[in-house]
């Protein structure tokens, strides 16, 4: 399958919420409209170069496969910034086939290209799947989220 990795455009926004919902819904929650609106115009937004998106566009132009959402932020340990990947989500019925690795890798080059070498991300534990990606393409780290 040949996977076409680009920027999120304001022409993807019903396929974006699409894959976005199947992601919030694996990870049993939701967000209210307002977060939908607001998450895509920051995704799209010059006035936020810290907040991106790319997609995976299907081979026939029919949609999309899949989703990245990924942050720029400081750090105190580092002079350069991070990267946080916030999101990650294929589709399921294209799963297996390197998409989200094709994903992963546009992020670890968009870090690389910006001098941004440290990417990271969480996922929950019972992820086995994605987990069984990660594990290829990332170290895992020893830490435990905390969260208020």
């Amino acid at each position: 399958m040949s996977i076409v990795i680009r920027p999120l455009s304001a022409a993807d926004e019903a396929e974006w919420r699409r894959l976005w919902t199947l992601y919030l819904a694996f990870y049993e929650t939701t967000v209210p409209e307002e977060v939908y609106a607001s998450a895509f115009a920051r995704n799209l937004s010059a006035e936020h170069p810290d907040m991106n998106a790319l997609v995976a566009e299907r081979p026939d132009g029919q949609g999309l496969m899949g989703l990245v959402h990924y942050i720029f932020h400081r750090h105190n340990w580092r002079v350069e910034d991070v990267v946080y990947l916030q999101d990650l989500f294929v589709d399921p019925d294209v799963r297996g086939g390197g998409v989200g690795r094709s994903l992963i890798q546009a992020v670890y080059a968009a870090a690389d290209a910006a001098g941004t070498p440290a990417v990271y991300w969480m996922t929950q534990e019972f992820n086995y799947k994605g987990r069984m990606l990660y594990d290829q393409v990332a170290t895992k780290s020893p830490f435990i989220q905390y969260r208020r």
